[in-house]
């Protein structure tokens, strides 16, 4: 009978055309499927990319360990292909002293329409996307201001030295830098919102910027624990003293000759100033003073007077690591903070008084290798030496940034 079949013509074109048919049908539906398949995975890469952009700009305020969390989020907010299932998002970021790497990855499927005939339920699809920062060099002064003519001032014959790094400004005065008298700063890089009142006394190896865009505070996302009750009043050291972490209220004066140690740890100064008077000594490693008010309506202050001699290291751990002054955002916008020791006053990690008015003058005379000084303002009053070596205190680098993508 298969003989007769195959050797018989009549009619024979419809069973080939039938046997031919499948493999056409499993081709055309290949196609369907693998351009469905396409066109979900372009909108996949284009969602990773903005993702992976997205976390570069945080970069500066996210710890490692949150860069897939944070990737998962975002990817998952801008990601509306319904058909692709079992989606798995994930990020890692590397951060280096030219800036951050953020290398992300998106993984999901797309079930099959036709293929499913040919026992292919589903399509893979897996895209990529990497963005590296580059800086105009890291900072180590930032005034946070949005508006202030002379957000950043240098006064009289002031010399400042920023060693290696950078200073940025986000007012956007004309006169948002103000270098008056004969005060010079000498520096990588400048970058200012608005302007510059005269570039004269300034010395930029990377040139002087204006216009550029703000730049985002580095410890914005940055809380204290919260404290209660006190272990000190009106806390005076007039000898050689040691203390201990705690609530000190009323704050911490200092007074001159006399010597002071601060373990290990946090200091909340509540309602009173940290004063160090000329010719005082205080030292301390792996410290935080958080100046803050309980009440809400004294608020603590720092006043670091001529001469005295000022060693603080910020701890290394905790919420607050890389920062050696942390003060409560909520006090008054301008609340002084005079930082003024001199040549003998050295304040590693960051200086950070997001609402207050920073004068400050120190440093000249120490082997500085990592100061950072982030005000509302920012006003020099004395020869200073500021510089950003700071990997051993794991303070976060701030700069305006160069992205570069690549999927």
């Amino acid at each position: 009978m298969w003989s007769r079949l195959i050797g018989d013509a009549n009619g024979g074109v419809a069973p080939v055309f039938a046997l031919a048919l499948v493999p056409m049908m499993g081709l055309v539906g290949a196609a369907v499927d693998y351009a469905r398949a396409s066109s979900a995975r372009t909108a996949m890469q284009a969602s990773l990319d903005a993702t992976a952009l997205a976390v570069a700009k945080e970069a500066p305020t996210l710890a490692p360990n949150q860069a897939s969390a944070r990737a998962t989020e975002l990817f998952s907010a801008g990601f509306s292909r319904d058909e692709v299932q079992s989606l798995q998002v994930s990020a890692t970021l590397t951060s280096a002293s030219s800036g951050f790497t953020v290398s992300s990855s998106a993984q999901g499927t797309i079930a099959t329409r036709f293929m499913r005939l040919f026992g292919h339920e589903t399509l893979p699809l897996k895209v990529h996307a990497s963005v590296a920062t580059a800086s105009d060099g890291l900072g180590c002064v930032l005034a946070l201001n949005p508006t202030a003519s002379g957000a950043i001032t240098a006064q009289g014959s002031t010399t400042v030295k920023l060693n290696g790094c950078s200073l940025y400004d986000n007012s956007s005065s004309d006169t948002a830098l103000t270098v008056g008298g004969s005060a010079t700063i000498s520096t990588d890089f400048v970058g200012v919102v608005g302007g510059v009142g005269s570039s004269t006394g300034i010395t930029a190896t990377n040139g002087i910027r204006t216009k550029i865009a703000p730049v985002t505070d580095p410890y914005a996302d940055v809380v204290v624990p919260p404290f209660s009750g006190c272990d000190e009043h009106n806390y005076t050291a007039k000898n050689t003293e040691t203390i201990n972490p705690g609530v000190y209220c009323g704050g911490i004066m200092v007074n001159a000759n006399a010597v002071l140690t601060l373990n290990p740890g946090m200091y909340y100064l509540d309602g009173g100033d940290f004063v160090v008077n000329g010719g005082a000594s205080v030292t301390g490693t792996s410290v935080t003073l958080v100046f803050t008010s309980k009440s809400g309506k004294t608020w603590s202050t720092a006043r670091i007077n001529g001469n005295a001699t000022v060693n603080l290291t910020p701890m290394t751990w905790g919420p607050t690591k890389g920062i050696v002054v942390f003060a409560d955002r909520n006090m008054p916008q301008g609340t002084e903070f005079k930082f003024n020791g001199g040549a003998n006053q050295y304040l590693a990690g960051a200086v950070y008084v997001p609402t207050g008015a920073v004068s400050f003058a120190g440093g000249a005379d120490t082997s500085t290798t990592c100061t950072q000084v982030i005000g509302n303002t920012v006003t020099f009053v004395g020869n200073s030496n500021l510089a950003i070596d700071c990997s051993r205190y794991d303070t976060r680098p701030f700069s305006t940034k160069v992205m570069r993508i690549t999927s």
